[in-house]
């Protein structure tokens, strides 16, 4: 590990026990912001796994009113003469500990155009309202999927910095004030021996 280049003397050990400070508050600062992107990450984590729950039985439910929509009618039964227009989505933000992520999400399925003609049998009618049930719960799993993703990034960026600061940064910082506090220790006790010579050799010559 290669030495920290500071100045000799007093300075350079003011200029390092100044060094480990801010690097020590700065470690407490990042390990208390790691605690709160935790907790913050373990609630998102639950979110995404009940929103995708959710989805999941949303989508079977929508399947199953397929098929049998399907056995009622056929497969020509799911042609549609008119376009159908996409479902619309919007997205409201928030941020947690500096970190901007997905809060929410509103997503409109468009209603049939009144001049399209209904689904042929009451299954396939189940199945376009329990489909549009299955992308609104799909949005709000993207959602839910996307915030824990972000905040789980940082908190994995964060414990690593924590990291370089205690396990790296500060005890190279100690290491070398505990150098500079002997060498400064060696220099004073030297310069009090020179001193002490330099009142001796004063009284010998008088």
């Amino acid at each position: 590990m290669a030495d920290l280049r500071t100045p000799p003397g007093r300075a350079g050990r003011m200029r390092l026990r100044h060094s480990l400070e801010v690097a020590r508050r700065g470690a407490d600062l990042l390990d208390q912001k790691l605690r709160i992107l935790r907790a913050r990450h373990e609630e998102l984590l639950r979110a995404e796994r009940t929103a995708r729950d959710h989805w999941h039985e949303r989508l079977r439910e929508a399947e199953t009113w397929l098929r049998r929509g399907l056995l009622l009618g056929g497969e020509e039964s799911l042609e549609s003469p008119h376009p159908e227009r996409p479902a619309e989505l919007e997205i409201a933000w928030t941020s947690t500990m500096g970190v901007r992520h997905p809060r929410a999400a509103s997503c409109t399925v468009p209603e049939r155009d009144p001049d399209a003609p209904a689904p042929p049998n009451t299954g396939l009618i189940h199945a376009e309202a329990a489909y549009a049930e299955a992308v609104r719960a799909a949005a709000e799993y993207a959602v839910a999927r996307a915030a824990a993703r972000a905040v789980g990034a940082e908190v994995l960026s964060t414990r690593q910095r924590v990291r370089a600061l205690q396990r790296h940064w500060i005890p190279r910082l100690e290491q070398a004030l505990a150098r500079a506090d002997l060498a400064l220790e060696q220099s004073e006790h030297e310069d009090a021996v020179r001193r002490r010579w330099a009142a001796r050799a004063l009284e010998d010559g008088i």
